[in-house]
């Protein structure tokens, strides 16, 4: 089998979603000899940090990077829902997709963590606002629209949903109307 990971959210270290995201990756790596890995990490920015990741390219782990920045692949993919994550790193079987977008595929059953419905649940706890900083000619995004956008696609087109506890599975019962039976805790490691 074929997999393909978003490891986007690598690109910033120490935070939770980081942290899950990066042991996830490495066990299953590191458990799996049999199927082949294909990671995709985008950042206009930072550099991928390989040796935080611990993981060469090597016989069955390839990592495809390019230099996208967020905001794009906001608009590509959570807005218009277009040019499938195969168009990026080739055909997969699965594709797992973590915080920021999710991409439509061509053919691979998609798989999304779900770290917790902050956006829906205390907006005015998350960034709400575009703001424009002409001295560092920075646009940030708007993470409570975008967030919901991607979820909205999560909730047509996603196989399994991975939540990282029993209260966020609840809450893409209750808030999304996901189905249980295509939730599954998956507990953040040590």
């Amino acid at each position: 089998m074929k997999i393909g990971i978003d490891i986007s959210q690598l690109a910033y270290p120490n935070t939770g979603v980081s942290n899950y995201l990066l042991n996830l990756v490495k066990a299953l790596i590191e458990k799996n000899n049999e199927d082949e890995f294909v990671l995709f990490y985008s950042s206009l920015r930072n550099k991928l940090d390989r040796q935080n990741l611990k993981i060469k390219n090597g016989s069955n782990v390839k990592i495809k990077e390019f230099r996208l920045p967020p905001t794009f692949l906001d608009f590509l993919w959570n807005r218009l829902h277009i040019l499938p994550v195969e168009n990026f790193i080739g055909d997969i079987d699965v594709f797992i997709t973590s915080d920021w977008t999710e991409p439509p595929a061509k053919k691979a059953k998609k798989v999304t963590i779900l770290y917790d419905l902050i956006v829906y649940k205390y907006p005015e706890e998350t960034h709400k606002k575009t703001e424009f900083n002409p001295f560092k000619l920075l646009i940030s995004p708007n993470i409570v629209a975008s967030q919901k956008r991607k979820l909205n696609w999560v909730k047509k087109e996603t196989d399994k949903i991975f939540c990282i506890s029993k209260a966020t599975l609840e809450d893409a019962n209750e808030i999304l109307g996901i189905e249980k039976d295509r939730l599954e805790v998956v507990y953040p490691g040590i």
